[in-house]
Order: structure tokens, then C-alpha cells, then sequence
């Protein structure tokens, strides 16, 4: 990849993040709800370890899996990645304003930039696969975690599935969504055209549990839904 090639990255820059907590919060609903549960579903698969390491991909923005987990369990600590700088400096912000940044190590870059050799207890992976463009880049980053996972270690993975236009209704609503948040009718239709052209979810649940199984996890639970949005925890194959 040449330096003008843009990245998935390259969206998130310091305009994007600066606004990402209000902006993630209306096309989730149910965000905060999203990572709490993630947090209880992995306390739930650890049994309440007390000294789980946990590594969160993609922590940039709000770094709310981080908070949500904290606030759980006490003593587990974090290792956050993420490739855009604006983001990771977002997240930040946050970990020290919960007074977490004694708790986590923040690391700019990808997965393969990390040691081979540091393992982890548990994983996150919340909305970055459909930022991500074709599948085999989907299977890469599942793999890097995996390889990077305890046997048997879950994984929480989070984010959009089913492709836009295939769900007219599930997009309609959508657009409603941004009108109960105030925006005008100009306004949803920019956003609509915008998600329409910025991402490549994975096309269907079964698309889903298909790289994850191509990437060594397990059969995944769903344990969220929202719209386009799912979360599922899976486990490391041994």
C-alpha cells in the first residue's frame, strides 16, 4: 500500500473524532447498552477473573468497552489499539477523565504491531469490520486477535451487518432515527448517502459466524441487535 492509498484510518481524522461520541450515540441506539452488556458477557465467560489483560481493538473515540469493563471488574487492565491518532487521543481523554489511564496501555497502530508473543485473556472488537473493505481484510484482523487470544479466550465483536440497501426499511428507520435526534430532511439524506458509500458490513449473521469460524473462533451468541448492529461473543478455538 503506497502512502496516497487512503486507509481505513484516514476517516477518522480529528473533525470525525471530535464528534464521535454525540455521532455514535444516535446511529447506535442503545450504545451505551451495547457495551455494558459486552462487559457482562465477558465477565460472564471469565467468571469474574481477577486479573484478566484485555485487549480492545479499535478503542478510539469514547473508549466506552474500556470504561463499561472497568466499572465491572476492578482489577482486570486493558491494552487499547487503534490506527488513527485523533481517535486514540479522543479515547484518552476519556481514560483519564475515569481515572483508568493507570489501568490501560494505549498503543497507536494495528494488532500485528503488538508483540507476537503477548497474549491475552479476552478481546474486543466493537465497530471496525464494516470499515474495513472486502472480506479478506475482515479475516486478517479476526486472525491477528486470534492469534494473539489464550486458548479458548473470548472475543466480543460488535458492528454492522447486513448490506445497507438490501434492508430499505431497516435504512429507513435509520433516517428516522437522525429526524427524532433533530436533524432536517436534508440532513438524513446526507448521512444516508454518506453511510451508504463509507462502509462494507459483513452481509448477513451467517456472514458474520462464516469469518469467524474461517478465523479459528468458535460458534458465536448474539446477545445484542439494534437496526444494522449486532454483538456476539465467540471463543477461541484450542
Amino acid at each position: 500500500m503506497n502512502a496516497s492509498t487512503p486507509t481505513p484510518a484516514d476517516k477518522f481524522d480529528a473533525s470525525r473524532a471530535n464528534e464521535y461520541a454525540r455521532q455514535s450515540r444516535i446511529a447506535l441506539a442503545g450504545y451505551d447498552a451495547c457495551h455494558d452488556l459486552a462487559a457482562c458477557m465477558l465477565a460472564a465467560q471469565l467468571g469474574h477473573s481477577p486479573s484478566a489483560n484485555v485487549l480492545v481493538v479499535g478503542a478510539g473515540g469514547t473508549a466506552q468497552e474500556i470504561i463499561a469493563m472497568a466499572s465491572l471488574e476492578a482489577d482486570w487492565h486493558f491494552t487499547a489499539v487503534d490506527p488513527s491518532e485523533p481517535m486514540l487521543d479522543a479515547a484518552t481523554q476519556q481514560l483519564q477523565a475515569h481515572g483508568l489511564q493507570h489501568r490501560t496501555t494505549v498503543r497507536l497502530g494495528l494488532v500485528d504491531d503488538l508483540p507476537a508473543d503477548e497474549v491475552f485473556d479476552a478481546a474486543t472488537l466493537i465497530g471496525v469490520l464494516h470499515h474495513l473493505n472486502g472480506d479478506e481484510p475482515k479475516r486478517a484482523i479476526l486472525r491477528s486477535i486470534q492469534a494473539r487470544l489464550k486458548p479458548g479466550a473470548p472475543l466480543i465483536v460488535a458492528g454492522n451487518h447486513y448490506a445497507y440497501a438490501s434492508q430499505p426499511l431497516l435504512l429507513a428507520a435509520w433516517g428516522q432515527r437522525w429526524r427524532q435526534q433533530g436533524a432536517s430532511a436534508e440532513e438524513v439524506s446526507a448521512k444516508l448517502g454518506k453511510i451508504l458509500q463509507g462502509a462494507d458490513p459483513p452481509h448477513s449473521e451467517a456472514a458474520v459466524q462464516t469469518l469467524l469460524r474461517e478465523a479459528g473462533f468458535g460458534e458465536a451468541t448474539r446477545f445484542f441487535s439494534s437496526l444494522f448492529w449486532g454483538a456476539w461473543l465467540t471463543c477461541k478455538r484450542d
